[in-house]
């Protein structure tokens, strides 16, 4: 344990799992990925600094607002190592994923909006919608449900 760690400082992954609501196996995961690393105690058991339940609780907010493995692994990599994440650190990775969420919030609605009158409508026909797409003009704007998808 470096001069600078307390055990205070460290929990337990059965602890870590308690904490952050993940299974220990989860965890393990995270950490092969990378995601988190573990300091070893000398009897080898894994031991990991409070601040990595802000990461993967991170982890978990990213993947339920839709973000791919690989997008939260880029944005962890900007959070400094060896050194509790501070407020600055966070905000940086806020501003980087506000555009991304911001274009799904405005897909998301515009599906919501849609959704009702596209296929509310009965016919589910994308030839044949008189209602909607009449002569079918929706196909030279591309393939799929035009109108939802935009």
């Amino acid at each position: 344990m470096s001069a600078r760690l307390k055990s205070s400082d460290l929990i337990s992954i059965g602890e870590m799992a308690r904490r952050t609501g993940l299974s220990v196996s989860a965890i393990r995961f995270y950490e092969e990925k990378g995601l988190v690393e573990p300091i070893r105690t000398a009897g080898n058991q894994r031991r990991f600094l409070r601040s990595d339940i802000r990461r993967l609780s991170f982890i978990l907010i990213a993947q339920r607002l839709g973000m791919a493995l690989s997008e939260i692994e880029e944005e962890l990599r900007k959070l400094p190592q060896g050194r509790t994440p501070n407020a600055h650190d966070w905000q940086k990775i806020s501003n980087s994923i506000r555009g991304e969420l911001d274009r799904k919030i405005t897909q998301l609605e515009r599906m919501r909006d849609r959704l009702d009158g596209c296929i509310g409508c009965g016919c589910l026909s994308l030839t044949h919608c008189q209602l909607y797409n009449k002569d079918d003009i929706l196909a030279e704007e591309g393939p799929g449900p035009r109108k939802v998808f935009g």
